[in-house]
């Protein structure tokens, strides 16, 4: 694999040599420090890579983009941050808290792997141009799935999904998600809660920084050793190209950087795959014969430069490139889907149904399109995503993964976009519903009674359910009505109390528990005697009313029987 990557170099064959100069550059007058990576022909050490199968992106293609060789100090300036210069040294403000963020986090939990903040810097500059140029929300979360191409051995790894789709979209083969690129099955060991989420989002900055500042630093990796950093580098993509020019952004960036405003960050446009999408670079078709026609190699610094490739004969057609599906899409509509709608907690049954169709109105396969969740919304695709890509399938439709509906009630947008391509945009109205209850019913049958001025002893406790099922979570409103056919609220009689201790007759914050079971607060009573009721009401239509009795307690004291008195005799 790090040959079949060595071989894919940025802008095609004097790549090798571009970056050779670019590092010797920097190494001689503006970044001293630097380190000879060594060239393609070197053969990695075991001290200096990592397995294939323990890369961090499944050796998917980076961006292979090199600093400008002017870096944002001029030579003898003081070596402060700049609070201006070069845009390619600008990183947005979120994506740079996250990297400072990490390795302040690692030198706590781990001070001997010495992790420099701008060697994640140089790697997310790598691996997706810092977040697409910081075009994350406030909370770090990318606005789009950063995803690399299907990793299913046709120019690259192959490898099965991992993750059921959960993250990259895609139930055959994983993809490089995020950021910092990592595969799911890697994403599963070192993902982290940067943020504190609760979740461990590849998407999001923070949660992505901090994982690959952990996978770096792991095996007892010192990074001020350029032994171990080179091991690092190359555990995340097995590729000695990849090496070098990650370590020419690192030098750059340690010579000064500075904050530039989310979404405005440099975009790269070079990838060791020589595509701007995700599609392998095409190989060469077999000769006659069957032996295949030989790759023009990279020139090499100080070596002969590759020949010149000759011209087609004349009447030789020049093959296009084919352009990916999603290159391919005019448009996408709306292929039957209805409202979607759920139960608070519940699965939504109605999911969006999209097709992708070209300039002339035929059916897209093999499309990628972003499924979004927009709005004050608890509702989340598997793999608590609020975002997900989707390939167009048979007749160039796609369908939304399962989505659940949390607790919070209303409306929200799922929104459908086709991966990195500026067209109109589908939204569709989801809706999701309290939950439902269609009856409910007392545990006990124990009379409630209160003396006046008192307390009910005993709890109200009743357990709800829908279709014979129990229902949990149900909403239940509680109220102290003047009669059965009157439910206005009663002004006298049983009552609750506020958390200030205030008489309130209606509580509307109840909800049953996991097995349906509601216990109401302490009743109390007042001077009034008599029966006095008590409805709850649930969403779904269950009513229940009880019989709430107050009555001066009986005399304790017993009345004395009268003794006979005896006759005088006669």
């Amino acid at each position: 694999m790090a040959a079949q990557f060595g071989r894919r170099l940025r802008r095609g064959a004097a790549t090798t040599a571009v970056a050779a100069a670019a590092v010797a550059a920097l190494s001689a007058s503006q970044a001293p420090g630097v380190t000879n990576v060594g060239s393609d022909s070197d053969t990695p050490t075991s001290e200096s890579t990592a397995p294939p199968e323990s890369s961090a992106t499944g050796n998917s293609p980076y961006y292979t983009d090199l600093p400008p060789l002017n870096s944002p100090n001029k030579p003898g300036a003081a070596p402060a941050l700049p609070v201006t210069g070069p845009a390619e040294a600008g990183i947005p403000a979120t994506v740079l808290a996250a990297y400072k963020q990490a390795e302040q986090t690692l030198a706590s939990s781990d001070p001997a792997c010495r992790l420099p903040w701008q060697l994640l810097a140089a790697i997310g500059k790598v691996e997706s141009g810092q977040a697409r140029g910081g075009r994350v929300d406030a909370n770090g979360t990318t606005l789009t799935p950063i995803l690399g191409p299907v990793l299913n051995g046709v120019g690259f790894a192959n490898i099965s999904d991992t993750d059921n789709g959960a993250y990259d979209g895609d139930r055959t083969h994983d993809r490089a998600v995020g950021p910092m690129q990592f595969i799911p099955s890697t994403w599963a060991t070192w993902g982290q809660d940067a943020n504190s989420d609760g979740s461990k989002d590849p998407n999001n900055i923070y949660d992505a920084a901090l994982a690959a500042g952990k996978y770096l630093c792991a095996g007892g990796r010192d990074l001020s050793v350029q032994a171990d950093l080179d091991r690092a580098i190359l555990s995340y993509n097995h590729s000695r190209e990849y090496l070098r020019t990650v370590m020419t952004w690192f030098e750059y960036y340690k010579k000064g950087t500075h904050q530039v405003p989310d979404g405005t960050g440099v975009l790269p446009t070079d990838r060791s795959d020589r595509g701007t999408g995700a599609s392998p670079t095409p190989t060469a078709p077999p000769t006659p014969g069957g032996t295949p026609s030989p790759s023009p190699s990279p020139s090499k610094p100080g070596g002969s430069p590759s020949p010149t490739p000759q011209p087609s004969q004349p009447g030789t057609p020049t093959p296009t490139p084919t352009p990916p599906p999603t290159a391919t899409v005019f448009g996408i509509e709306n292929a039957g889907t209805g409202q979607p709608t759920a139960t608070a907690g519940g699965e939504f049954t109605e999911l969006p149904k999209v097709r992708a169709k070209n300039r002339s109105g035929q059916s897209v396969v093999g499309a990628d399109l972003v499924f979004e969740i927009v709005g004050d919304t608890g509702a989340r695709f598997s793999g608590n995503r609020t975002a997900v890509v989707v390939r167009t399938g048979t007749g160039g439709i796609a369908v939304a993964p399962a989505l659940t509906a949390g607790e919070k009630t209303g409306d929200f947008t799922l929104r459908v976009t086709v991966a990195g391509r500026p067209l109109p945009r589908i939204d569709y109205v989801a809706t999701v519903s309290p939950r439902r209850a269609d009856a409910l019913a007392r545990t006990g049958d124990k009379e409630l009674t209160a003396a006046p001025g008192g307390e009910f002893a005993d709890a109200v406790e009743v357990k709800a359910t829908f279709k014979g099922a129990v229902a949990a979570g149900v909403a239940v409103t509680a109220t102290m009505i003047t009669a059965a056919d009157d439910p206005a609220e009663n002004t006298k009689g049983p009552y609750f109390k506020d958390a200030d201790g205030k008489a309130v007759r209606t509580l509307t914050e109840l909800k049953t528990d996991a097995d349906g079971v509601l216990v109401l607060p302490k009743i109390f009573s007042d001077e009034h005697t008599g029966t006095f009721l008590l409805r709850l009401t649930t969403e779904g239509g269950a009513t229940l009313t009880v019989e709430l009795k107050v009555a001066p307690a009986p005399d304790p004291t017993p009345t004395p029987t009268p003794t006979p008195t005896s006759s005088p005799a006669t």
